[in-house]
């Protein structure tokens, strides 16, 4: 089947994010044919280049999301540009399309401006009809009129989007937007609807696939919005993280004032639930994203949980020595007895401060303990500087020790990069421990726990995200922001060799059952074949030729009778084993006539002449004698 797979900010490009989600899943299926439909995030992201493809992608189709209009401000226009509203094409649209225009415009920001009543199901109050019905009659204008950019950023649309705010029912936030506010909201829903005036919406694109595969929602999934309404090619969503939450944190960072935040909160709320509603299966990466997905408004019935899948062959070796080192209990066990590990990008959310603090108890209670942080510092001026302070704190926190007087000190936390001498890869940073940490405050779908239980190493880890799920009884789980809490179940695991055996076997265990590639292919192959069935493949593109005139027997007559044609008639069927025993008919049958196909069917009164021997008697031998 051909897939049309769905991303924004990702595959097919060198950096994003899912990049390397997506080309696990496009190898991982050779025997489907993929069309990638891909938006960009930016400048730097397009200069990097694509990676490799394998065959079996047939075709790229790329939009960018970040680049402005040739002579149009942002948040601005010309004075009365939906009186002469112009597409890509320069051609003027009539006075029945400028009115559909401001309709459906107005419909959508209506309900962006709306809050539902209280006690409402998400998707099931009339804002979702109304938000529905706005971005379907947008759609379709720009479908048929080649765009609406320059329509959505006029001072009409920034009009429109100024009388819903003021209109009866909305929040108080919303009807506090000032015209700088619309200005600014109008710039941010050209952009965000800029995959509406693409190219991608006909027989030849998007049409032309069997199923849609969006790699996350929001703006991804945009398309594939389009492409069930238009043509009803079946959605699948796939979401390893809360596209929604992310929104609603990344706008604590913007400049914007709470009127602003609210209209994209409305926007996205909106855009989130009509995307799981019109969704035949939505995948969440874990059970912390479903229960999002959920109180976003998807639908229990059509959810499956898929984790993403990670190689584990990278780390088969350190994982094989632990479980013999454990089996044949030499030494104290794996990796460094004394040693804690820590690894991941630093940045505020994964509380390094707090593990420097925890470690302190535990220098008290095991003074030969180390710490071991493996990492570097994320994109951007704050994480490396809360990088210079941890390492300030650790300086402060535990001195240089000095074994004798004339001995060099050396302190019990040391922060490193992956590729040293000491720690080549990432498997021999896990190694390097024998307990591997995770003090984290905000965290989805934690990688680096997965990563250290396919190495064997018990893990200690901090109660947030999907950390519960993933562990599932084989580490210790503690609060957040919990010091003393984190220490003393550091120093347990550091105390009982044989218990940080068996959470470590039982960790590599359950890793290797839930968390491979091979699960996650095997789901996904499965999925495919599940909307395949109940969603039959019927396009105009496949009955008519290149002059739009039908093709000869391009549709079976069969596909126009009732019930199961698909029953093999009499002739196909077994012909009865001499040595067996006739089965007695429930009424006698007329010599030569054949028995009716379905219930119901009225028996023919002719008779079927005899086979004539050829190239096709084999369809009328008896069934499994031969490939026929």
């Amino acid at each position: 089947m051909r897939i049309g797979l769905l991303t924004d900010g990702g595959y097919p490009y060198a950096t994003g994010e899912s990049r390397l989600w997506c080309d696990r899943l496009v190898r991982g299926l050779p025997q489907h044919e993929f069309d990638l439909f891909a938006l960009s995030r930016s400048a730097h992201q397009e200069d990097q280049g694509w990676v490799r493809l394998p065959p079996q992608v047939s075709r790229v189709r790329t939009a960018p999301l970040w680049t402005p209009e040739d002579g149009t401000l942002r948040g601005s226009g010309e004075r009365g540009l939906l009186a002469r509203l112009v597409t890509g094409g320069e051609q003027s649209y009539g006075r029945r399309d400028r009115r559909r225009f401001t309709d459906r415009l107005t419909a959508l920001a209506t309900a962006i401006c709306t809050p539902d009543e209280a006690g409402t199901e998400a998707g099931e109050g009339p804002g979702a009809q109304l938000f529905a019905e706005g971005l379907y009659g947008l759609a379709e204008l720009a479908r048929e009129r080649g765009g609406l950019h320059l329509a959505l950023r006029s001072e009409d649309t920034v009009r429109i989007l100024e009388g819903a705010s003021r209109a009866r029912g909305t929040g108080r936030a919303v009807q506090n937007a000032t015209v700088p506010d619309h200005l600014a909201f109008a710039a941010e829903l050209e952009r965000a609807l800029r995959p509406l005036s693409l190219d991608w919406y006909d027989q030849e694109s998007l049409g032309a696939v069997d199923l849609c595969h969006a790699a996350s929602g929001g703006a991804a999934a945009l398309p594939g919005l389009l492409a069930k309404r238009f043509f009803g090619v079946p959605l699948l969503v796939t979401e390893h993280g809360v596209p929604l939450r992310a929104h609603y944190l990344a706008a604590a960072d913007t400049p914007y004032g709470t009127p602003m935040r609210a209209l994209l909160a409305g926007f996205h709320g909106r855009l989130t639930t009509e995307v799981y509603r019109q969704a035949a299966i939505v995948t969440p990466g874990n059970t912390h994203v479903r229960r999002w997905q959920q109180r976003c408004g998807a639908d229990p019935a059509k959810q499956r949980t898929v984790y993403p899948g990670m190689a584990a062959e990278r780390f088969g070796q350190v994982g094989e020595d632990a479980e013999r080192l454990a089996s044949t209990g030499e030494g104290e066990g794996a990796g460094g007895p004394d040693t804690l590990v820590w690894v991941g990008r630093v940045e505020p959310s994964k509380d390094l401060i707090a593990l420097l603090h925890a470690f302190a108890e535990v220098r008290r209670a095991a003074p030969a303990a180390r710490l071991r942080v493996f990492g570097a510092p994320a994109d951007g001026d704050e994480a490396t500087a809360y990088l210079a302070h941890c390492t300030a704190l650790a300086a402060q926190l535990f001195p240089d020790e000095a074994t004798g007087a004339h001995t060099e000190g050396v302190s019990p936390v040391s922060f490193e990069e992956i590729g040293g001498p000491e720690a080549p890869d990432l498997a021999a940073a896990y190694g390097a421990g024998g307990v591997i940490v995770l003090s984290s405050v905000v965290e989805g779908f934690p990688v680096s726990l997965v990563e250290a239980m396919f190495c064997g190493r018990a893990t200690v880890s901090t109660d947030v995200g999907a950390v519960v799920e993933v562990i599932g009884g084989t580490g210790l789980v503690v609060p957040p922001r919990n010091p003393k809490a984190l220490a003393d179940a550091c120093v347990a695991l550091l105390r009982d060799p044989e218990r940080r055996a068996r959470l470590g076997a039982a960790a590599r265990a359950r890793a290797l059952e839930l968390f491979t590639v091979e699960q996650n292919l095997a789901a996904f192959r499965g999925i495919y074949l599940e909307l395949i069935s109940h969603t039959p493949v019927c396009r105009e593109a496949d009955t008519v030729d290149a002059h739009g005139d039908p093709l000869p027997f391009a549709t079976p007559p069969e596909a126009r009778l009732l019930g199961h044609w698909t029953r093999p008639g009499s002739h196909l069927r077994p012909r009865p084993d001499p040595g067996r025993p006739a089965a007695v008919p429930s009424r006698p049958a007329t010599p030569g006539s054949r028995l009716p196909d379905r219930p119901g069917e009225p028996e023919p009164q002719h008779t079927r002449q005899p086979e004539p021997e050829g190239v096709c008697a084999v369809a009328a031998g008896p069934a499994g004698d031969g490939d026929a």
